[in-house]
């Protein structure tokens, strides 16, 4: 589902956005879980975590991070038997023409929500990167692609060794 070789990658129902995998985990909020996890990926040589964001309670925590390779982490996370569910999110770079209130503007005007968004910790193209979870990632795909954002998909995500 991501962008390859600068063209889109299309479906049954029309152009298809490139996406990223995020991985929601379920952890124990207890003190060393997230180095555990972390620990995991920084193991392997052929995955990278590309963005993380904590959410955490009393009892436990959720841990959203997005891999480079969503192959990779998924079998490392069932290996390790950690609860996770994975979603499609959207990756925008942002500039001054095509800045985050922009952004927000024009998927606002089309009635999409924004349910959760946080920065990735790498700038593929050197630009700030932002990780949307909306509503129709699609549908937000296709808007922005019109108002010429540049979105970014699972191809575009650094390859460990090779920034």
């Amino acid at each position: 589902m991501s962008q390859q070789n600068g063209s889109d990658f299309c479906t049954m129902r029309g152009y298809d956005a490139p996406c990223v995998r995020q991985f929601s985990v379920f952890l124990d909020n207890k003190v060393g879980k997230l180095y555990e996890l972390l620990e995991v990926f920084d193991s392997r040589t052929d995955v990278q975590i590309c963005a993380l964001s904590v959410v955490d309670s009393t009892d436990y925590a959720v841990v959203r991070l997005i891999p480079s390779n969503s192959t990779v982490s998924r079998q490392l996370l069932r290996e390790r038997g950690l609860g996770f569910a994975e979603i499609s999110l959207l990756v925008v770079e942002l500039t001054r023409d095509h800045s985050l209130t922009s952004l927000c503007l024009y998927l606002l005007g089309a009635e999409i929500n924004i349910r959760f968004a946080y920065p990735l910790m790498l700038r593929p193209h050197g630009a700030p990167t932002i990780a949307l979870a909306v509503d129709d990632y699609v549908l937000a795909g296709q808007i922005l692609r019109n108002k010429n954002f540049d979105l970014l998909g699972e191809a575009d995500l650094p390859i460990p060794g090779f920034e």
